[in-house]
C-alpha cells in the first residue's frame, strides 16, 4: 500500500525542485537548481548571463519539516562577462543564500529565533548543531541591513543578550519584533550590548514606526532600560521572564547557602526539627546555653521561607509586571 504524503511550499525564490530524497539517518534532502538567468559581473558590475557552466555540488542546512532537519543541495551557475578583459567568469548571487555560509538564509532566521530567551547552548544542542555554527549565524547577521519599507508598524520590540564565547565578555544584542499581525521578525544584530550601540540602532528605525512601539521587552540590563526610556519614552519597558526567574532564584539561592553556612556541626543544632513552627514550641525546652545557636537557627529559617516567598510571588507576576516593580522586588529578595 503507498504511503501518504503531502506537498509543503518551499518559498524559495527563482528555483526548481529536481529531486527529493529520505537519507539513512532521516533527513530531508532536496536538490534544485536555480532558474534565475544571468547575475551581476565580479569586476565591472553589469548583469551577464553568458552561462559558463557550474561549480561543485553545494549541500546547506535548511528549516525542519515535520521535525526532520532538511538540506538543499545545489550547483552554482557560473556566467562568463564578454566586456572585461580577460572574460572573467562570476558565480551566480542567489536571494536566499550567502556563498559562505553553511545555512540558507531562511534557517539562519530561524536560528536566531530560537536564541530568544535562549541560549546558545541550547540552541546548539536542541538543533544538534556545533557552538560555532550557531554564533557564526550571529556573526554573519551583524550590522546587516534592515528593509524598513517592508515593515508597516512594530508592536512589542525585543532586545536580547546574547553571549558569543563562553567565559569571555563578548556580547551581541539580538533585536526582534513582533508584527501587527502576530508575525516574529529579526530586526537586526548589534556587535554589543552598550547603551550607545542600542540607541544608534534605535535612531535609525524611521519615526512612523517608532510611533506604534508600544512595548521593549528586555532583560534587567541597564543599559537597555536607559536607551528605551531616552529614544522611546513612550514606550512601557517589560521584564523578560526568562532574566528575572534567573535573579529571583539567584537571590533565594544565596540566602540558602547563607542558612547552610551558619550551621554549626555541634549533635545539637544538627537534631533541630527544620520546620520553623516546631522549632519555635521546642524552645521553650532548651537551656539558656543552648537557647542562642538555637535563635539564630530559627531566625534563618524564616528569613529564608520569606525568601523563597517573595521569589515565588515575583515568578508568578513576571509576565504582568513592568522593570521597575522588578527591581524592587529583587532588591527586597536580595537585601533579606
Amino acid at each position: 500500500m503507498a504511503k501518504a504524503q503531502i506537498t509543503i511550499p518551499l518559498d524559495i525564490p527563482d528555483v526548481r525542485v529536481l529531486q527529493t530524497s529520505v537519507s539513512e539517518r532521516g533527513e530531508i534532502i532536496i536538490t534544485i537548481e536555480s532558474t534565475k538567468a544571468g547575475t551581476p559581473c565580479r569586476k565591472c558590475g553589469k548583469w551577464i548571463t553568458k552561462l559558463h557552466g557550474r561549480d561543485e555540488w553545494v549541500t546547506i542546512r535548511h528549516l525542519p519539516a515535520l521535525g526532520r532537519p532538511s538540506y538543499l543541495r545545489y550547483r552554482p551557475n557560473r556566467y562568463q562577462c564578454q566586456d572585461c578583459a580577460g572574460q572573467p567568469t562570476t558565480t551566480q548571487n542567489l536571494e536566499w543564500h550567502d556563498a559562505n555560509s553553511p545555512h540558507s538564509f531562511a534557517y539562519d532566521n530561524h536560528i536566531l529565533l530560537l536564541l530568544v530567551n535562549s541560549t546558545v547552548e541550547d540552541v546548539s544542542l536542541k538543533e544538534n548543531l556545533s557552538y560555532e555554527r550557531v554564533t557564526g549565524t550571529l556573526e554573519r547577521r551583524v550590522e546587516s541591513r534592515v528593509d524598513w519599507t517592508a515593515i508597516a508598524e512594530i508592536e512589542i520590540l525585543g532586545l536580547d543578550e546574547i553571549a558569543l564565547k563562553k567565559g569571555h565578555r563578548a556580547y551581541v544584542t539580538l533585536v526582534t519584533g513582533r508584527l501587527h499581525s502576530g508575525e516574529l521578525r529579526i530586526l537586526g544584530v548589534l556587535p554589543g550590548h552598550e547603551k550607545a550601540e542600542v540607541i544608534d540602532f534605535l535612531r535609525l528605525i524611521p519615526f512612523r514606526i517608532l510611533q506604534t512601539v508600544q512595548a521593549v521587552c528586555c532583560d534587567l540590563w541597564e543599559a537597555y532600560m536607559e536607551a528605551v526610556r531616552q529614544e522611546l519614552p513612550t514606550a512601557r519597558l517589560v521584564a523578560d521572564r526568562f532574566h528575572v526567574a534567573k535573579h529571583y532564584r539567584h537571590a533565594a539561592d544565596q540566602i540558602r547557602k547563607q542558612d547552610q553556612k551558619a550551621r554549626t556541626a555541634t549533635f545539637e543544632e544538627r537534631t533541630v526539627n527544620r520546620s520553623v513552627s516546631k522549632t519555635q514550641r521546642q524552645f521553650s525546652s532548651l537551656s539558656k546555653k543552648r537557647r542562642k545557636p538555637q535563635q539564630r537557627r530559627t531566625e534563618n529559617l524564616e528569613t529564608l521561607l520569606r525568601a523563597f516567598r517573595l521569589c515565588q510571588t515575583g515568578l508568578c507576576f513576571a509576565g504582568t509586571i513592568d522593570c521597575h516593580l522588578q527591581h524592587e522586588l529583587i532588591q527586597e529578595t536580595s537585601s533579606i
